[in-house]
This record gives structure tokens, C-alpha cells and sequence, in this order.
């Protein structure tokens, strides 16, 4: 199990102690190329954020019932 002390958070370093999996780290490590942990996290943390933030804004598709229509450009003709 690896444990790893220092972590990207928010722009400020922020000393943590963590235990991973060593397959699941050595794996992410893999597909991704980057060898460095710290790298790797930030990464990983980045991504679960991300993948949070757009299923939340997918789940609020549609519900603000009284949003006018948003004005669109017309297409020109080619």
C-alpha cells in the first residue's frame, strides 16, 4: 500500500497521509503515463470532480420551468 504525503488542493499544498492500493495506483499509473503520485492524484481528483460537476448539471436539465427561450442565431445559407 502506498502512502502518499503531499497533495494539490485548491492551489495551496496541503500535507496529507493517504493509503492507496497499490494495483489501483499502479494501474492509473499505467494508463496514464505519469509516473509521479502526487501528479497522478491531482489528476484523479481533477477527473472525479469533473465527471461530479456534469451529472449534477445533466440532473438540473430541463428543470427551470420558467426560463424564457434563449435567442439563437439563424443559420445563413451556404
Amino acid at each position: 500500500m502506498h502512502i502518499l504525503k503531499h497533495l494539490l488542493l485548491g492551489g495551496k499544498f496541503m500535507r496529507t497521509t493517504i493509503n492507496i492500493d497499490d494495483a489501483l495506483l499502479d494501474k492509473a499509473a499505467k494508463l496514464t503515463g505519469i509516473g509521479e503520485k502526487t501528479s497522478l492524484v491531482r489528476l484523479a481528483l481533477e477527473a472525479l470532480i469533473a465527471q461530479e460537476s456534469a451529472r449534477r448539471l445533466a440532473k438540473l436539465g430541463g428543470t427551470e420551468k420558467k426560463l424564457k427561450m434563449i435567442p439563437r442565431r439563424k443559420a445563413t445559407g451556404a
